[in-house]
């Protein structure tokens, strides 16, 4: 029989699964909704559904490098456990592996692994595992050499922190000297140039405020905000920081003794900018009892 789209609208809602998941449900049950909700649970589609509202702020971020290309990828998980699950790892690695051939998460959710797309392989390990799961970004850089680096490793290339360097000239024990330094020191930018203006004027602002309360003369405040503004940059922007493994020089200056330029980074850490429920113990072991 022909399945409307009034039907699938309305497995959706009741669901919560996925369009062409609904209609392969119903053509399946010869649109029997009843049939359609009992064909998704046994494929555990309607059981992923159900757990996509809650908040996954956990999970692991991948690097990958392919050539010259280099990409950090997060999976989030809703608890800390599943990023120790074998199963996640391999899974999480794989779609990394897939990332190195596309340029956004959202053509990377619509690439296949092993046959299938990797959003439903997603899917499918909710519904295996009992967690809401999201792919949430992705982030890729060039450069003749790419180095990575990851900081509380829970397999190789996964991690808390994913760090990737990308450099012109130069080698790769320099490129990780460099993504340690960055896991580290967590700059906001590679260069001032790179960095948010917003974020500059808004620096600057606070300390012509902090300035004027000195009561100083407006030239020596100019001076001061001057000296604290440059200050300011060579802290936040990864060229002017002190390199972590020889403070006396910036990263800047230990990459020209290195004989290489660093042209791109990132630095991806697990649930950055997600904001975590709150629960109680007593309503976090309630809602584990449910399922």
């Amino acid at each position: 029989m022909a399945i409307t789209a009034a039907q699938v609208k309305e497995l959706r809602e009741m669901t919560g699964a996925g369009m062409m998941d609904a209609k392969k449900a119903l053509t399946e049950t010869d649109g029997d909704m009843e049939a359609a909700i009992d064909w998704l649970r046994t494929k555990g589609l309607a059981k992923a559904a159900k757990k996509s509202g809650r908040t996954a702020a956990e999970g692991l971020v991948a690097v990958e490098v392919n050539g010259g290309t280099g990409v950090a990828v997060e999976v989030n998980a809703e608890t800390d456990f599943v990023a120790k699950n074998a199963e996640f790892q391999t899974m999480v690695s794989d779609i990394a592996k897939a990332a190195t051939g596309v340029d956004s998460v959202e053509a990377l959710a619509e690439t296949e692994i092993g046959g299938k797309k990797v959003s439903d392989v997603i899917t499918d390990k909710i519904a295996k595992i009992g967690e809401n799961m999201t792919l949430r970004r992705m982030a890729k850089v060039e450069g003749d050499v790419v180095s990575t680096y990851v900081h509380n490793a829970a397999a190789p290339g996964l991690g808390q922190i994913g760090v990737l360097v990308a450099l012109k000239g130069g080698d790769d024990a320099f490129g990780k000297q460099v993504a340690m330094h960055i896991a580290a020191a967590n700059p906001a930018s590679l260069s001032e140039a790179d960095l948010d203006p917003a974020v500059v004027e808004k620096e600057r602002q606070v300390q012509i405020d902090i300035a004027k309360e000195s009561g100083k003369p407006d030239a020596v405040i100019e001076k001061m905000i001057v000296g604290r503004m440059k200050k300011f940059l060579g802290e936040v922007t990864l060229l002017g920081q002190q390199f972590v493994i020889n403070p006396d020089l910036t990263v800047e200056k230990a990459a020209e003794e290195a004989g290489a330029t660093i042209v791109g980074f990132v630095r991806m850490q697990v649930g950055e900018g997600i904001e975590k429920e709150k629960e109680d113990f007593a309503a976090e072991v309630a809602k584990a009892a449910q399922g």
